[in-house]
């Protein structure tokens, strides 16, 4: 087996048994990282912080004195500030900008023993379900539909986090979930994707999108990994008010215990019409597999889902909308003169924000302003608590909630592009959970007729990653999903 091919758990069991070294791993994902250049995941690459990282890493191993993390290899977001390493959210209006600090949770990583090889691609200021929509281009799919070539969507707005975990160029990946978007390019590029409960994991130092929904999270091969990258990436932080102070329990010693006795729950609401046949006989599968596991499965309603879209694109918007007002020219970024103060806002704005984040802050200044605050932004508020209470009943009568993580495989880069409407129903069966603040994670779990993988999502209590981790790793079990993208079969 290759290195690249190593799990989390695998290489750092391999790195303890100086099978290999840190710097060899290294040394294998910085030509794995070279390697993917052309599906345009990396932004930015750091391959000498790499090396130098796993130089130390080696030190402490070779003394029996290895980290949680020593020697891993992982990307992060572009959204994630990186002290000394350029962090623009994939935006023309933060080009150049270098954090003078480190988001907490890359610093907590580091801290592991982690290493970086650099910053992934997203959907600009992560608005968005394909990575299509940032300022240095799309991110390829590395999967191809069977006998189609054209290249395909790797979901979003974790795009190049998904990507890069997927065709093997990072052995991890840092995401974040504002209203599905560690989940859905997870189920779109055949890998695990792990939203913590809001609170979980610090916001400090993330450029913000949406601050009531935004959630940092792992990407990885399988549920062990993620449980393992949530382990150094969770933590109370003072630093972020909405950090919740709580321990961090053992994430991993949850992974492969039993899931019997498990009452998991089977909403009614997320069989929609006209979805695909084929999502919907996968999660037939999945409700067999944890009753095989020795789980039982109850029917339950979580009436206010038809709701959640609406509910979100009025509140997201209308945070982004007030998040995105510091992009103004006059501190950092980009500035485009004008003859007035007012003048170079426009324009400043005007040429640093793409469509898509000026279509969000437009709707969310339009759901704040006199007159439509109580008739869009309030009744949203009030139909968020509704859906928060929705979930609160169906707990009282099970301990995981089942459900499909998308309404579709990947699609063709330029499919959906014209069609914004479109693109935000791919976040249906995600956005509910982000509402609420619940933790979910999506696992592969099958391929559709086309040969792409498609996701099952566990949603979880707050704070109980634990029992969502258990339910999850039987599912993987079960499915065993070992299909890899063309771009590894090509390059094997």
């Amino acid at each position: 087996m290759t290195l690249t091919a190593l799990t989390i758990g695998q290489a750092r069991d391999g790195l303890r048994r100086k099978e290999f070294t840190a710097r060899e791993l290294a040394d294998a994902y910085v030509r794995a990282m070279e390697a993917v250049r052309p599906l345009n995941v990396y932004l930015m690459e750091t391959p000498d912080r790499a090396l130098a990282a796993a130089r130390q890493s080696d030190a402490r191993l070779q003394k029996g004195e290895g980290l949680p993390l020593d020697g891993i290899p992982v990307a992060v977001k572009d959204l994630f500030c990186t002290e000394g390493v350029e962090t623009t959210a994939a935006s023309k209006i933060l080009a150049g900008f270098v954090p003078p600090y480190e988001s907490t949770v890359t610093a907590n990583l580091w801290r592991s023993g982690a290493l970086m090889l650099g910053k992934v691609n997203l959907d600009e200021f992560a608005m968005g379900s394909a990575t299509i929509s940032g300022a240095r281009g799309p991110t390829e799919n590395p999967w191809r539909r069977r006998g189609d070539n054209r290249p395909l969507v790797p979901g979003g707005s974790s795009g190049g986090s998904a990507a890069a975990v997927a065709a093997r160029a990072a052995l991890a990946a840092t995401g974040t979930d504002t209203g599905g978007s560690i989940r859905q390019p997870a189920s779109f590029c055949g890998i695990v994707g792990l939203k913590p409960t809001y609170g979980r994991c610090s916001r400090w130092g993330i450029v913000a999108f949406a601050s009531s929904l935004d959630q940092a999270g792992p990407m990885t091969r399988d549920v062990r990994d993620a449980a393992i990258m949530l382990q150094a990436m969770a933590g109370h932080d003072p630093k972020d008010a909405t950090s919740a102070p709580l321990p961090v329990p053992n994430f991993e010693a949850a992974v492969g215990r039993s899931v019997k006795g498990l009452r998991v729950g089977i909403p009614k609401e997320y069989r929609l019409d006209g979805m695909p046949t084929e999502i919907e006989m996968l999660w037939r599968r999945g409700i067999e597999w944890v009753k095989e596991a020795g789980a039982t499965t109850v029917d339950i309603s979580l009436k206010m889902t038809k709701y959640a879209l609406a509910t979100y694109y009025i509140i997201a918007p209308a945070e982004a909308s007030s998040n995105l007002a510091r992009y103004d020219g006059v501190r950092f970024g980009l500035r485009v003169p004008g003859e007035s103060l007012e003048a170079m806002y426009e324009n400043t704005r005007g040429h640093g924000f793409g469509a898509e984040v000026r279509r969000r802050v437009l709707i969310g200044t339009y759901v704040l302003s006199a007159g439509y605050y109580d008739a869009y932004y309030l009744k949203a508020q009030k139909v968020r608590t509704l859906i928060a209470r929705d979930f609160d009943e169906a707990f009282k009568r099970c301990d995981a909630i089942l459900t499909p993580t998308a309404p579709s495989p990947a699609f063709a880069i330029g499919e959906k592009m014209d069609d914004p409407i479109a693109m935000y129903l791919n976040d249906v069966f995600t956005v509910p959970v982000n509402l609420a603040g619940l933790p979910a994670i999506s696992v592969p779990a099958g391929l559709s007729g086309d040969g792409l993988p498609l996701g099952l999502q566990v949603i979880g209590k707050a704070f109980d990653e634990e029992t969502m981790l258990r339910v999850a790793a039987v599912l993987e079990d079960a499915a065993g999903f070992d299909a890899v993208p063309a771009f590894v079969a090509g390059s094997a």
